[in-house]
């Protein structure tokens, strides 16, 4: 396999990234970077990072080009070279991160996230309205990971606070299953792109036909994150397989819809991606808007339980005979 960090690689121009990855030969992974400049989103790190594990999991070998972009430092304190065992030679000076980023980090389990959530939250120095969407996004992201991948390497997830624009970015990787077999246990599915589209849908998962799901899994979890993202006006992302989702900013003025099907956002998507084993997904999320958390959940979970309760009548409704 073969993946290049570019000069410049965030959500909204991750398609030439994701275009250039290689998932050819399985027992072997080569890293290389732009020469002069690499700046990068995030989850563009969890996905060589899973890679990377994946690989060396498996036996085979990473080959990691020696970095020399101006920003090589950037990429050794957001762990990179650590989490894959690597020795970058990189020397950095000790260096104050709180505020800045989350290193890359692997989760195997509730308890680690739960430790993971803990310590994250005031290294961010967020305020205290921010912080829930923040740990309510990783949270379901890694719980989806548990709960549906079948990885045997947990999730691999990493954040950055941006202050100039007062953003956060924040990626979830594995290299499980993948979005369409998981889906595939309760929902037949046409390719990659439509099991994105019905996992973005509330109400449908994996684990029941019934929508609305079940008690411990009601199928929402993504609709409520692409939902956080665009009442915010921010890019949202979900790759599995060979399928891209990519929810687009919301123009200013324009007035805000929560829609149940995905493909009604503003989006662009496609079916031709490489093929990625498992499931990415990266949100921005900006921390300068005015409406509360808790408004924004109440506003979202009015709209799915309505959408549930039109589908059910629809679906049960009973035919007549004249």
């Amino acid at each position: 396999m073969e993946i290049h960090l570019p000069n410049s690689a965030f959500l909204g121009n991750i398609d030439p990234f994701i275009r250039s990855y290689r998932p050819n030969n399985k027992k072997e992974l080569k890293i290389s970077f732009n020469d002069a400049w690499v700046s990068v989103h995030p989850v563009v790190l969890c996905m060589v990072a899973s890679l990377g594990l994946y690989v060396s999991n498996g036996g085979g070998e990473i080959f990691c080009q020696k970095p020399t972009a101006t920003s090589k430092h950037y990429l050794e304190r957001m762990g990179l070279f650590q989490i894959l065992e690597l020795d970058s030679e990189i020397k950095i000076k000790s260096h104050e991160s709180a505020g800045r980023f989350i290193p890359l980090t692997q989760i195997f389990n509730s308890q680690e996230l739960y430790k993971f959530i803990t310590e994250m939250i005031p290294l961010l120095h967020s305020e205290p309205s921010h912080v829930e969407p923040i740990k309510y996004v990783i949270s379901e992201l890694v719980r989806n990971v548990f709960e549906h991948s079948e990885s045997e390497m947990g999730a691999i997830v990493c954040a950055q606070y941006h202050k100039k624009n007062n953003v956060i970015r924040i990626g979830v990787v594995d290299s499980g299953i993948g979005i369409r077999k998981s889906i595939s246990y309760s929902y037949e599915t046409e390719d990659d792109l439509h099991a994105l589209q019905l996992a973005l849908t509330p109400g449908i998962t994996g684990k029941t036909r019934n929508i609305g799901g079940t008690e411990t899994n009601a199928g929402a979890g993504l609709f409520f994150i692409k939902s956080i993202a665009k009442v915010n006006r921010d890019f949202f992302v979900i790759y599995s397989g060979n399928a891209l989702y990519k929810l687009l900013k919301t123009l200013p003025g324009s007035p805000i819809k929560l829609n149940m099907n995905p493909f009604e956002d503003r989006s662009s998507r496609s079916n031709n991606f490489p093929y990625w084993q498992g499931t990415v997904v990266g949100i921005d999320i900006s921390l300068n808007r005015h409406q509360t958390f808790d408004k924004l959940l109440e506003l979202i979970r009015e709209t799915y339980f309505k959408d549930i309760k039109e589908r059910k009548k629809e679906r049960f409704k009973k035919p007549k005979f004249i």
